[in-house]
């Protein structure tokens, strides 16, 4: 059943040695937590640490990836906790439903949605992905626990990382929609106050945009707005994936060519904008067509910068794009959308405010400036994603997430030999009782 594997998270920078199990039924989950309890982790997309556990055992989900059930009158979906939600979207999208929230991959399972109460592109509409979660199923070393919208448990589960228990299964509630495609208008944005003014504006169900963190000046900010609405029609042929072979050269992302990469795809947008229809998987997951896309990258890896702050601290949103501008560290993968106050659990990342995301190659100078940013979002009152950071300290914690404390004595009372902890989990002493 164990097997040592070494695996890393989707940046490849924190690594891991260890024993994993892959259960293929709920009856394998139960007697594994009862032998030997350990943490669950899934995909292993989020990108730090969050999914390692080094010399130490962890279940792999994804053999349980079923459908259990689905009620048409209702829209609950019963699924396991290792299926895929790009699997969810391709088997329901035809037949009128989506899963209300949806993260920028599909590769992401169930589990690992409701652990890190993942966002998507309507956050600032209908809230986290935990929201909208009806129960869910834990399994403790003592049997099975099912677990409700306002038990403590529930909110100590969403967004919990993973320290209240394997999640077997879970019920979420789907949304209809007007069909299978995406109406999706883009626009460029020639800087940081337009962008700003469109997110507070707009109407659209689903927002997001591409930040050219490279610009400078005026053109600061600068970037694609996306507007998106489901529609009816025909599925216009979806883009065909691609496989990264070989992790790419140091110079594959030097300042030169991100800059010039980044130039020609701000102007492939007409200065009029333009309206598209694409295939809800090319809008929702766009990077997944590009198989491996994290060795663009090379052996070392990246890390990605993810924070969100208050609404009112649009001047620090641009100090910090002056920094990540002005060092040449940025890959062109930076985004930036608006959220929304909603938020399922005691540890759940999203609140009302600006979400800046920036990838960095993994080089010395990218650590001391993503310290550098992490401790302005601190000081904006704002917070960083757990399920991407790499460089936070535990010290930073307790302002970012009040709620820590009370978390971490409900997580020790139910785990007291701390067997659920992963290295994200000790690296920020999150479950420290301070």
């Amino acid at each position: 059943m164990w097997k040592t594997a070494e695996y890393t998270g989707w940046g490849r920078f924190y690594r891991a040695k260890g024993e994993l199990a892959r259960p293929e039924r709920a009856s394998a989950l139960d007697r594994i937590a009862g032998e030997a309890p350990c943490p669950a982790i899934g995909q292993r997309r989020s990108y730090s640490d969050g999914c390692l556990n080094t010399r130490g055992r962890a279940i792999a989900t994804d053999r349980l990836d079923r459908m259990l059930g689905f009620d048409e009158e209702t829209g609950v979906l019963d699924v396991e906790a290792g299926c895929r939600l790009s699997e969810i979207l391709r088997f329901f999208a035809p037949r009128g439903w989506l899963p209300t929230v949806l993260p920028g991959t599909g590769f992401a399972t169930v589990g690992g949605a409701i652990g890190m109460d993942v966002h998507g592109k309507n956050h600032h509409h209908v809230g986290s992905f935990g929201q909208h979660v009806t129960g869910l199923t834990l399994h403790h070393p003592d049997g099975r626990r099912e677990v409700l919208p306002g038990d403590p448990l529930f909110a100590a589960t969403i967004g919990g990382m993973g320290q209240t228990g394997p999640i077997g299964s879970a019920r979420l509630q789907m949304q209809p929609v007007k069909g299978p495609v995406m109406m999706v208008t883009e626009r460029r944005v020639p800087d940081l106050d337009s962008y700003l003014e469109l997110f507070d504006t707009t109407e659209a169900t689903y927002t997001v945009g591409w930040i050219d963190a490279t610009a400078t000046g005026g053109n600061l900010g600068r970037g694609i707005f996306e507007e998106g609405e489901t529609g009816a029609g025909l599925v216009p042929p979806a883009k065909r994936g691609k496989r990264i072979p070989m992790d790419a050269p140091n110079f594959a992302l030097s300042g030169p060519v991100v800059r010039g990469f980044n130039a020609a795809y701000y102007r492939r947008i007409p200065d009029r904008g333009r309206t598209v229809v694409k295939p809800l998987e090319d809008f929702f997951f766009p990077l997944d067509k590009i198989f491996d896309w994290n060795r663009l990258y090379g052996k070392r890896g990246f890390h990605q910068f993810q924070c969100v702050v208050p609404l009112a601290a649009r001047d620090v949103l641009r100090e910090m794009l002056t920094k990540v501008s002005a060092s040449g560290l940025a890959s062109p993968l930076a985004v930036l959308k608006r959220m929304g106050p909603g938020r399922a659990g005691m540890m759940s990342f999203p609140t009302e405010g600006y979400t800046l995301a920036v990838d960095f190659p993994a080089r010395d100078q990218a650590a001391e400036m993503i310290r550098r940013l992490i401790a302005m979002a601190t000081e904006a009152g704002g917070r960083v994603y757990l399920a991407k950071d790499a460089f936070a300290t535990a010290a930073q914690m307790d302002a970012m997430y009040p709620e820590r404390a009370d978390w971490a004595a409900l997580c020790n009372g139910l785990d007291p030999d701390h067997a659920y902890e992963t290295d994200l989990i000790r690296r920020l002493d999150l479950r420290a009782e301070r």
